[in-house]
C-alpha cells in the first residue's frame, strides 16, 4: 500500500484536520550534536565563554522554540504543551541535545522536539562562533547533524 502525504489535497499544502481526533497523552524525543572544537568545547565546561551560560542560554531557546514551532512550521497546529525536557551531554568535540516534549492533545509533538532541538543547537553555535571562526572568517569545523526523533508515543 502507497503511503499518502496528508498534508497534500488535490496538489495543494493544506493543514490536516484533527477535529475528529481524541486528546489523548503524547511525547516525542528528539536529538541532534554540534561538533565543536575542544578549545570551545573546554570554555563551554567552564564557563569562560564571552556571551555567558551557553547551555543554559541553549536550554531557553528550545524551550522558546517548542512553544512556538506552529509560528514556524505552517502546518503544524496549536496543541497545549504539557512539558518540555532539555538536556545536554558535552563530549570531547561534541555536544549532544535531547528535547522531550509532551502533550495531552490530539495530534503529535515530534517537529516541536525536532524544532527544539534545532534551536538549541543553533544557539549554542551562536554563542560559540567567534571562538570556532578561522581566519577568514569561515566554520571549517563546525557543524551541526544528526537531528532525528528518537521516540515517538501516543496513549
Amino acid at each position: 500500500m502507497e503511503k499518502q502525504f496528508t498534508h497534500i489535497e488535490f496538489g495543494r499544502a493544506r493543514m490536516v484536520d484533527i477535529s475528529e481526533k481524541r486528546e489523548i497523552p503524547r511525547l516525542a524525543r528528539a536529538a541532534g550534536e554540534i561538533m565543536l572544537s575542544r578549545g570551545t568545547i573546554e570554555k563551554i565546561k567552564t564557563g569562560t565563554v564571552e556571551k555567558g551560560n551557553v547551555l543554559a542560554t541553549a536550554r531557553v531557546a528550545a524551550v522558546l522554540a517548542v512553544k512556538k514551532t506552529p509560528e514556524i512550521i505552517p502546518m503544524c497546529h496549536q496543541i497545549p504543551i504539557t512539558a518540555i525536557d532539555v538536556d545536554f551531554e558535552i563530549g570531547e568535540e561534541i555536544i549532544s541535545a535531547v528535547v522531550e516534549v509532551r502533550t495531552v492533545g490530539k495530534t503529535g509533538v515530534e517537529m516541536e522536539a525536532l524544532t527544539g532541538v534545532s534551536a538549541a543547537l543553533l544557539t549554542i553555535w551562536d554563542m560559540v562562533k567567534s571562538a570556532e571562526k578561522d581566519e577568514s572568517g569561515n566554520y571549517p569545523n563546525t557543524s551541526i547533524q544528526n537531528i532525528r526523533v528518537l521516540e515517538k508515543l501516543k496513549g
